[in-house]
């Protein structure tokens, strides 16, 4: 149950800067527990709760790896592990110190800041374990191209790479833009949707904006902000101005330009399908929120745990035909908010048809479709049953994946190619 004082006392929380203090309220309130009393004349004085990372699934990594052959070594060698341990970790915060220099209040906050953003953001996306970066065969098909560009305007600048396919020969293709997630990089997100090979089966350039740790410590596209909501202003003008400087640089079919992203990049791709339905011709969403679903950190924690509302709703001239997926044990982006993007892109009452399936040896999965008047598919949405926060039938070869499928990029790619822009 919501508190409308609690989220109140979060929401004054948040504009003072105690984003931590602020998560800390709202996470108990999410979990039924009483929230301590605070001094409504000032912040809140008691001490926040630790903040627990979202379960993910993952594969053991080489840190537990190394933690299992410590506790298998003998008491002498681990005594001298640690005592080595203890005597490296002097040296270099004596070396720390020496090197410090007194900063001023300004420069401190700046660097607390982010400290506490990513704390308080901790439940926002993604947390990557520690694992090797991906080979350049994981990420390209071989005879391929992968290039890097930037792209810069009032809003600032975001670094990009760009998949050219090897029958780019001057004819226009299409074009698939891809938003990675929390803690992700281009070729972390092209390893795991291998969202390159597909498009050089089919023909299509992808691009691969990233975002910055400076925009966002957790490398989170920033969707629960208004300010980021907006055609022509904040991030969704720097998306929209990497897609039409690719368009102007290569030979792309500007009818057949898409979008789609993963948890926060899904986010981020439901705001360009409303903020740009000029320029997509249609968007995925891969465990991701609707567009307006929050607008501070409050009502993004709210709309991540329960599923959140959205006052933008698509109407009859604007609609993007959208493709949803989402697993239905996802426990970082509740599954409603799947439901909701479908809501958010369907401007009438259309026809219906779920079919369910099961992917030989992986997870079954429930399809419904959604058709106009005139028969054409305007909306998938594929539950995922027993699927957590991954890409669904993705390479292990990058993070948050689940191999088990269904295959979601061939599936959002065959979406994207049935669909154009009306010139």
């Amino acid at each position: 149950m919501l508190n409308p004082n609690i989220v109140r006392e979060a929401t004054r929380l948040t504009r003072s800067g105690q984003l931590v203090e602020a998560t800390a309220l709202l996470q108990r309130m999410l979990r039924g527990e009483t929230a301590p009393a605070t001094d409504a004349a000032g912040p809140a004085r008691t001490k926040p709760r630790r903040l627990e990372p979202p379960t993910i699934d993952a594969t053991a990594t080489r840190v537990a790896e190394r933690e299992h052959q410590r506790a298998r070594a003998t008491p002498t060698q681990a005594a001298s592990a640690q005592a080595k341990s203890a005597q490296t970790k002097s040296a270099q915060a004596k070396s720390a110190q020496a090197k410090s220099v007194p900063a001023t209040s300004a420069e401190a906050r700046n660097r607390s800041r982010p400290r506490a953003y990513i704390n308080g953001f901790a439940d926002l996306g993604l947390r990557s374990p520690i694992r090797r970066a991906p080979a350049t065969r994981e990420i390209v098909p071989e005879g391929t191209t992968f290039i890097e560009g930037s792209f810069s305007n009032a809003a600032g600048r975001r670094s990009y790479k760009l998949f050219i396919p090897s029958r780019s020969k001057g004819q226009p293709l299409p074009l698939v833009v891809m938003l990675h997630g929390c803690t992700q990089s281009p070729d972390d997100f092209a390893a795991g949707t291998r969202m390159n090979f597909l498009a050089e089966e089919q023909g299509c350039f992808v691009v691969y904006p990233e975002q910055p740790s400076g925009a966002n410590q957790a490398k989170c596209w920033n969707w629960f902000r208004s300010t980021d909501q907006q055609r022509g202003g904040g991030e969704p003008s720097l998306i929209a101005g990497i897609t039409r400087k690719i368009m102007r640089e290569h030979a792309i079919d500007s009818k057949r330009v898409y979008v789609c992203g993963l948890s926060a990049g899904g986010a981020a791709a439901a705001i360009m399908a409303a903020t740009y339905p000029d320029l997509y011709a249609a968007v995925g969403i891969h465990s991701g929120l609707a567009c307006g679903a929050a607008r501070d950190l409050p009502s993004a924690l709210v709309a991540m745990r329960q599923g959140g509302g959205s006052d933008v709703m698509a109407d009859a001239g604007s609609a993007v035909p959208t493709i949803v997926f989402h697993g239905d044990r996802d426990t970082t982006v509740h599954p409603n908010n799947a439901d909701q993007i479908v809501a958010q892109s369907t401007e009438a009452t259309r026809r219906t048809i779920s079919v369910q399936g099961r992917v030989p040896g992986g997870h079954a999965y429930t399809r419904t479709t959604q058709a106009d008047p005139g028969g054409k598919v305007t909306s998938e949405h594929w539950t995922i049953h027993g699927a957590g926060h991954a890409w669904s039938g993705g390479s292990p070869a990058g993070s948050y994946t689940d191999p088990k499928g269904p295959d979601a990029t061939r599936e959002m790619l065959r979406f994207f190619l049935a669909h154009s822009l009306a010139r």
